[in-house]
């Protein structure tokens, strides 16, 4: 009898487990031509997506068991801000049509407007950045936008599928304003099965390119990360972009450790107007995945960007380390060097084209 219980109990589970991950917002993996789109990528090997230099997902000098250890039982309690972060909100139903400006929501989720085009990248407004609503909240004060305050946009740009880059419940509220969407092979996949017209989606592989509009190009390039939004991993690519505007050259950089890819792109594509990077959730643990926020500013100079901005913190906390500790640490980083960076509170309109606009160190007063 006793057998029979602990079987059935474990037979529920798997069933809740099943039915769970099957949920829709987990998004579908490429089947059909698109699979075999996949499968012909020269980046595509062993069944799945593979970075272009040895990448292993925590460093050699630790082990999963610490790094869990660490992340669930030695937690930071600093990780989060002690107070609601301050923010501006710039109107973006009614923005001057004219102006050219990039305003960043928190973390890897902001708007772009440049030579009248309005554009999106990685947008996550439901508050959490995990399947689990209760879990990866966002921080008091950083959710100042929702999808009601989002124009309608000509471009939406996709990073990868994590969670906190592609949420479920934003981009189908978002479905009726979007012209065209950008994402890495396998992305695709995620949007026809939410209902999106396959018709508006541009989906390539590192290294490729593709004329949005007159004047508006955008090429593919590499990044070192990986994908998966369930218990499949890199079954799509992971991406970063260059945009070319008929006035601007704007680097969308999603997530990435540090690697020789930034220099490379630099000398072949550079100079750039903006990078946009990645500086925050990251861990020595894990260094190979997600930069330290020197490296951060280090790949700013390898690109030749006149202009940084420092994404992927202000929102979540996904890492063991205080909430603030990567605007600091890149704030450092770029004194007296010839790339601006730009630290802008949530919502503030940044002047693309200025190289004189002036930002408070707002964190300092949380």
């Amino acid at each position: 009898m006793i057998l029979l219980i602990i079987a059935a109990i474990i037979l529920a589970l798997i069933i809740m487990v099943y039915v769970f991950v099957h949920q829709p917002k987990f998004g579908t993996l490429a089947t059909g031509e698109a699979l075999k789109r996949i499968q012909q990528s020269p980046n595509f090997r062993d069944g799945k997506f593979q970075n272009k230099n040895f990448t292993p997902p925590i460093s050699e000098d630790t082990t999963y068991y610490k790094v869990m250890k660490e992340f669930f039982f030695e937690r930071r309690k600093d990780t989060k801000p002690p107070s609601a972060l301050p923010s501006k909100k710039t109107d973006l139903l009614n923005l001057d049509s004219n102006k050219n400006v990039i305003v960043w929501f928190g973390h890897s989720s902001y708007f772009i407007q440049v030579d009248g085009k309005k554009i999106l990248v990685d947008p996550v407004f439901s508050g959490a950045a995990s399947p689990v609503k209760f879990t990866t909240r966002s921080f008091p004060g950083s959710d100042v936008y929702t999808t009601d305050d989002i124009p309608e946009i000509d471009y939406l740009f996709i990073s990868h599928d994590h969670w906190d880059h592609l949420d479920y419940e934003t981009v189908t509220k978002l479905k009726p304003k979007i012209k065209k969407m950008i994402c890495g092979l396998g992305v695709a996949a995620h949007f026809e099965g939410w209902g999106f017209d396959k018709n508006i989606i541009i989906e390539k592989d590192w290294n490729e390119k593709a004329t949005l509009d007159e004047g508006f190009e955008i090429t593919v390039f590499t990044a070192r990360h990986f994908s998966g939004r369930g218990f499949s991993r890199d079954k799509s690519i992971w991406v970063s972009y260059f945009l070319k505007t008929p006035t601007m050259k704007i680097f969308l950089g999603g997530d990435s450790g540090y690697d020789v890819h930034f220099a490379e792109i630099g000398t072949e594509y550079g100079p750039f107007d903006i990078a946009v990077l990645e500086c925050g959730q990251y861990d020595k643990n894990w260094k190979y995945i997600h930069m330290m926020p020197e490296q951060t500013f280090q790949a700013a100079e390898d690109l030749r960007a006149k202009k940084l901005l420092a994404v992927h913190w202000a929102k979540f906390a996904l890492a063991n380390h205080a909430w603030s500790d990567s605007i600091k640490r890149v704030s450092v980083a770029s004194v007296n060097k010839s790339v601006q960076l730009l630290t802008p509170m949530i919502g503030e309109e940044v002047d693309l084209k200025s190289d004189s606009q002036i930002f408070s160190k707002w964190w300092e007063s949380i």
